[in-house]
């Protein structure tokens, strides 16, 4: 089992140009775009959460979907009907990588591709828009936020939350201290949903190119379900907690100031997907920051809906609960904090996703501001390490039936 490196070796890593850089001679093109520029983008790993956000990236002025690229014949084409209608198509992103009229690209990807392709895309010039979790193993790190640095690129993490502008204002009544001392946070992230049914798949083999969906994963014969829900299965995913757990526990970090946890402790089931998924449905996930006092409780399932998707940071002068449509401050018993709400988000409460505010077009937005701007975005790729590491320590403790600890 690989040694977990600690922040401080991720900020030692990326002070500046690494050598191999500047031995090949390379030198980062890190001028900004003019805002009537056209930025042409190729989207990369264009499955239905690409596509998604795609739908929102061409409402963006002066943004050119240039490209599509997949290893499947049927993503390859669903793609296209979004993009311009002179775009490229490709099974090989690196094919991508390699022309000089892209400047960006949109990673959407299985997990276990989104730090390769990062990576490669930094070192071929381009910005990137990657979805989380950015790592899928906590080795990952240093590598993708060398790339980042070293070749001056914007590099976006599909974290929305933190473009939204009640959690932005969440923060601010955090930081104020209204409150009060913070010792638990409680995420959830709960459907009722059965997943794991899809009827009759019917994926033609000669449609994809599997050794490349493969990637760095282990050889293993074609696998229509996997193909499928690759994100049940450890060589590609990480289940609910890398899935799901990763948004909210983005949340945390950021408003609490989190970084590495000590430890995890996980319990998890196969209630429903027993015999079909590696990773559980059901799961709940303790993990403890004792330098910061604060504990972080994530529950998450595809069995039961309540409490649906939402954070609650629990001061001892009142509760912040928050969802991607709006926050609502609860005080507690004989305090003085008033209760407050910012709600944005018509619909039920803890919703998957709210009209408004729109998180996606938001994020990409921000994301096309810093690659014209070349300011860091709202959630670079430190970030998007940083969120990732108690949900791989939560999964390691699964596995492992034991407490994970912090570099163990």
């Amino acid at each position: 089992m690989p040694q977990i490196p600690s922040r401080r070796d991720f900020i030692k890593s990326a002070a500046g140009l690494s050598a191999a850089a500047l031995t090949a001679g390379f030198t980062s093109t890190s001028r900004g775009y003019y805002a009537n520029e056209t930025i042409n983008v190729a989207c990369i790993g264009t499955g239905g959460r690409c596509r998604k956000l795609m739908e929102s990236l061409v409402k963006i002025p002066n943004v050119r979907i240039a490209a599509v690229c997949d290893i499947w014949d049927v993503n390859v084409d669903l793609a296209k009907k979004l993009a311009d209608p002179q775009a490229i198509t490709s099974k090989k992103y690196r094919e991508i990588l390699d022309r000089k009229d892209i400047d960006a690209v949109l990673i959407g990807a299985p997990d276990h591709w989104h730090v390769p392709m990062t990576v490669d895309a930094c070192s071929a010039g381009k910005d990137v828009y990657v979805e989380k979790p950015l790592t899928h193993d906590l080795a990952e790190g240093k590598a993708v936020i060398d790339a980042q640095n070293n070749y001056k690129r914007i590099v976006q993490v599909g974290m929305q939350q933190r473009s939204m502008p009640h959690l932005q204002k969440a923060r601010e009544i955090i930081k104020d201290g209204t409150l009060g001392d913070i010792h638990k946070i409680h995420l959830t992230w709960n459907r009722n949903q059965a997943r794991h049914k899809l009827g009759k798949l019917n994926v033609d083999p000669s449609s994809l190119v599997w050794k490349d969906f493969l990637g760095n994963a282990k050889d293993q014969p074609f696998d229509e379900y996997r193909f499928r829900n690759w994100r049940w299965f450890w060589d590609f995913g990480g289940g609910i907690l890398t899935d799901l757990m990763v948004h909210w526990m983005d949340v945390a970090n950021w408003l609490a100031d989190l970084d590495e946890p000590e430890s995890a402790t996980t319990i998890g089931d196969n209630f429903q997907t027993q015999g079909l998924w590696e990773t559980p449905d059901t799961v709940q996930t303790l993990v403890r920051y004792p330098d910061r006092k604060i504990q972080v409780y994530f529950e998450g399932t595809f069995v039961n809906a309540r409490n649906a998707s939402m954070i609650e940071v629990m001061g001892k002068e009142a509760t912040l609960y928050a969802d991607r449509g709006g926050h609502i401050i609860f005080p507690e018993r004989n305090s003085k904090v008033p209760k407050s709400e910012m709600i944005l988000g018509e619909g039920p409460r803890g919703a998957d996703f709210y009209a408004q505010p729109d998180g996606e077009l938001l994020h990409l937005t921000n994301w096309v501001d810093c690659m014209r701007s070349r300011a860091k975005p709202n959630a670079p790729a430190e970030a998007g390490v940083q969120a990732v590491y108690a949900a791989h320590l939560g999964n390691r403790a699964y596995r492992s039936g034991q407490v994970a600890r912090w570099g163990g």
